[in-house]
């Protein structure tokens, strides 16, 4: 049974607020910036900015504290600020002195920001994060870590895989992006015309298209005799407006488009030669091609998922080692993912100061030239060896189970990827710009790799304190077994 009584608002001025006490220390954020290594991560920020000239800007660890709120709990940037200007531990967070009210910076700095920290910075960022982890000691010239020939000795284990990151556009069809740039060269033309002194405006037939494309488009079966009869006359329209923008063009002395408007009628030129060549050719592929005219550098991956056989987006290889990750390859095109053994491998011997004793891979990393490296480097490799298979029988059972747990081992990259996507939005970047949505990638696998350094920090201040109860433990049993055989030493 609920009870209601119906009563005014209070006014702001009398509701109680409990900001007289202190902050909790076992806040979430409170424990998560007792983690962060700021000084580490702030110098590799002031490295992209020139401090010369210019008016003070905003203090680094309020924005990469920033970056990490906004991915951490997928908000927009507007929400970002919103919501840290009302939470004081965020406040705490970010470094500030005391609570305020006041925006910590206007949202739209986040695009100037994602410009600023590229997929570069964040890298390093990574780097000191997994240095942070293993501890500053370095033992590269520790002779107990060589091996008879002096070189470091093989450890751990690297964990490769790739996947794509789905960029946020529309789905593309072949009718739907000759539309769309039908309807930008008619925007062209009215704006050309209204800029010149030509009195009559070239016919666009624009009503007539807008009726052809919607004949289509609102037909619940589309046969492919339909598709391939609107394609052609939207290529004909197409192909009319960008005759009529060049002649209109030459009657200029200055040239009029703005930047915006000639990147655009530069992509809807490139997207008529493609979409004629395939039409002309009765093909579906092409070099190159343009799915989304606001963003052409995006791609299509063919991925063969069972969810989706093309994906839309950019294409990471990632590395997995102790829990935390790192991108080797971030490329828009579709490339094989085999090529990234090598350079990886060197990557991670460049951040540890050896190889790794152990690589799980699927068998598309097993090449026949990055067995060859593995195998000079003495590294392991999950994947089948080459020949006749060899007989099971002879194989021990510590070393079946051992085959066996390293299989699956593998799998834990794949559950970075969904960790990734489904937790943090890696499926759905927003970032319209190529190097805003490569800085939006890397963010996010930064945040992972911060999650995962704070979970190594809790289970060492966790053992700490286990280690610590069971000694105090001892002496107390000690003590007690001590008093009882009235002997004269008592421990304290």
């Amino acid at each position: 049974m609920i009870k209601y009584t119906s009563h005014s608002q209070i006014s702001i001025d009398a509701f109680k607020t409990p900001f007289e006490c202190n902050l909790s220390s076992n806040n979430r954020w409170v424990k998560l910036s007792q983690t962060v290594p700021w000084d580490a991560l702030a110098a590799i920020y002031m490295r992209s900015m020139d401090s010369s000239i210019g008016r003070t800007g905003v203090s680094p660890q309020v924005i990469i504290g920033a970056m990490i709120i906004k991915h951490k709990q997928k908000l927009s940037d507007d929400e970002t600020i919103d919501t840290i200007s009302e939470n004081p531990y965020m406040q705490y967070f970010l470094g500030l002195k005391e609570f305020q009210q006041k925006p910590v910076f206007d949202s739209s700095l986040f695009v100037t920001i994602r410009k600023r920290m590229t997929a570069e910075v964040f890298d390093k960022f990574n780097q000191e994060v997994i240095q942070c982890s293993e501890g500053k000691k370095d033992q590269r010239h520790n002779s107990k870590n060589k091996d008879e020939n002096g070189n470091p000795r093989n450890k751990g284990k690297l964990q490769l895989d790739a996947t794509v990151a789905d960029q946020e556009i529309k789905y593309p069809t072949d009718p739907d992006l000759l539309n769309q740039a039908r309807e930008i060269s008619e925007k062209i033309i009215d704006k050309l015309h209204t800029d010149s002194d030509i009195d009559k405006k070239p016919r666009t037939y624009r009503r007539v298209a807008r009726k052809d494309y919607l004949n289509l488009s609102k037909k619940r079966q589309k046969s492919k005799k339909d598709i391939r009869r609107c394609i052609k006359h939207q290529l004909q329209y197409l192909h009319r407006n960008i005759k009529s923008i060049d002649q209109m063009l030459d009657n200029f002395k200055e040239f009029p488009l703005t930047g915006d408007v000639l990147k655009k009628y530069w992509v809807i030129q490139h997207v008529y030669a493609q979409q004629s060549q395939m039409h002309v050719k009765r093909e579906n592929r092409c070099n190159d091609r343009i799915v989304s005219i606001s963003q052409p550098h995006v791609r299509p991956i063919v991925r063969g998922k069972q969810k989706a056989k093309v994906e839309f987006g950019s294409k990471l290889g990632l590395s997995l080692s102790n829990g935390f990750s790192r991108i080797g390859t971030l490329s828009w095109d579709a490339y094989n993912e085999s090529t990234d053994l090598i350079k990886q491998v060197k990557q991670y011997k460049q951040l540890h100061g050896h190889y790794p004793e152990l690589v799980l891979v699927d068998q598309i990393y097993a090449t026949l030239a990055n067995r060859k490296f593995l195998k000079e480097h003495n590294i392991r490799i999950t994947a089948k060896p080459l020949g006749r298979p060899k007989n099971r029988k002879e194989e021990t059972c510590y070393q079946r189970r051992k085959r066996i747990r390293e299989f699956h081992e593998r799998n834990h990259v794949e559950g970075k990827f969904g960790q990734a996507k489904r937790g943090y939005n890696m499926n759905n970047i927003q970032a319209r710009r190529r190097d805003t949505s490569e800085s939006w990638i890397s963010c996010i696998i930064f945040v992972l790799n911060i999650i995962q350094l704070q979970k190594i920090f809790s289970l060492f201040i966790k053992s700490k304190k286990i280690i610590a109860k069971r000694f105090e433990k001892l002496i107390f049993d000690l003590n007690h077994f001590l008093k009882t055989d009235k002997s004269v030493l008592v421990f304290q």
